[in-house]
């Protein structure tokens, strides 16, 4: 990264830095993990429209899973097709432009997991043409009734919940039943390398989630297919690419955040994926001996508040956060034998906690390939798009 800085176009900051060997490398183990279960990708964890054209030409890869309906209809403007939003809406706008647009309801699933939804929907968009309907089935693990482990997602946990609220969509008016998810959370998205008790213990809970979750979702499609054949049946993430896969009753499996291997995929004991996403920040003030501040930085990821959620900084090594300060809005003291050997002007190369998050604060994505810059590819901020 550091040779390719010397190409004009990575004069500005912030940077953000890809890595094409090391995507085309993680690309490659998600497809092995995944084995023969199609990758659905989750265009949050990546969020660079051209780059999204790309991994989907890449064998394994079938189809986008979106995260708002404005974001899936920018897609379908541009050719994207198999376009499924994992959250409910309630997007009175786009659900009536995607009521006019007979192509974008041919591409386009929406999420539902209430009848309350299809009641917004209706009053939203009245006498809309049929939209595609997929049903979100709650994953998390509930040993006991006072134990919950996983996101709050879905009201439907059972088979029955999910049967009576499939029997609405298929008998009400323009909607049509094609589908259903179950991402399981605590399975994909938290870290389990390690030797410690807590370790051995989220290892161990993921497995018998995953055995739980195995029994309780094939019922539950087996159910919901007896109202109709589904198109596609979706679960997992990255971290659980193996043990979705090799359920029978899942036709595909969802990964985004694999692609760019972000900080909290460094805690992972059955994968390790390349680091292909890097972002760059000046040194702008050497306050102190044994300190070097950057400009910015307090690019915090989503969920519980931790030390996890801070960018990692990546080069140069033996560089830590001052921890009166942390990482800040408009600059970032850093702390560490590394610092004495920085002056004004230099780089520190860091990482996002999460994958897609980063694109929100850059314009665009520079490709680096052996050191050279290949490509500069727009965020969608860099083309005028806030979707969430």
């Amino acid at each position: 990264m550091e040779a390719a800085l010397a190409d004009a176009v990575l004069n500005q900051r912030p940077v953000a830095v890809l890595d094409a060997s090391a995507l085309r490398a993680n690309l490659k183990d998600l497809t092995r993990r995944a084995a023969s279960t199609p990758i659905r990708l989750a265009s949050k964890s990546i969020r660079v429209r051209e780059l999204q054209r790309r991994i989907l030409d890449h064998d394994g890869f079938q189809g986008t899973l979106c995260f708002t309906l404005p974001e899936a209809l920018f897609l379908s403007s541009h050719g994207f097709t198999d376009l499924v939003i994992a959250y409910p809406t309630a997007d009175g706008p786009a659900l009536r432009q995607l009521a006019g647009d007979a192509e974008a309801r041919a591409a386009i699933t929406l999420m539902v997991d209430d009848e309350a939804h299809l009641d917004l929907m209706d009053a939203l968009a009245p006498n809309h043409p049929a939209f595609r309907i997929a049903l979100d089935l709650d994953t998390a693990y509930r040993p006991v009734k006072q134990v919950w482990i996983g996101s709050a997602r879905s009201p439907i946990r059972t088979p029955q919940d999910l049967t009576r609220l499939a029997s609405t969509v298929v008998r009400r008016r323009g909607y049509r039943l094609v589908g259903m998810m179950a991402y399981e959370g605590q399975i994909a998205g938290v870290g389990n390398a390690g030797r410690g008790p807590r370790a051995t213990m989220v290892r161990a809970m993921q497995a018998r989630s995953a055995q739980e979750l195995r029994a309780r979702r094939a019922e539950a499609v087996a159910a919901v297919s007896r109202l109709g054949a589904l198109e596609f049946v979706n679960g997992g993430g990255t971290g659980s690419l193996e043990s979705t896969s090799a359920e029978e009753a899942v036709t595909e499996v969802a990964a985004g955040s694999g692609v760019f291997g972000p900080g909290l995929f460094d805690h992972y004991r059955h994968f390790s994926p390349q680091h292909a996403l890097h972002f760059g920040l000046d040194v702008v003030r050497r306050p102190a001996p044994g300190i070097a501040t950057v400009l910015g930085g307090g690019w915090v990821a989503s969920g519980a508040p931790g030390q996890d959620r801070l960018p990692t900084v990546a080069w140069p090594h033996g560089l830590s956060y001052r921890g009166t300060e942390g990482a800040g809005e408009v600059q970032t003291p850093l702390v560490g034998e590394s610092a004495d050997t920085l002056k004004v002007g230099d780089v520190v190369w860091m990482r996002h906690a999460k994958a897609g998050e980063l694109c929100e604060r850059v314009n665009e994505i520079v490709v680096v390939e052996d050191g050279t810059v290949s490509d500069v590819l727009p965020t969608y901020r860099g083309e005028g798009k806030a979707f969430l």
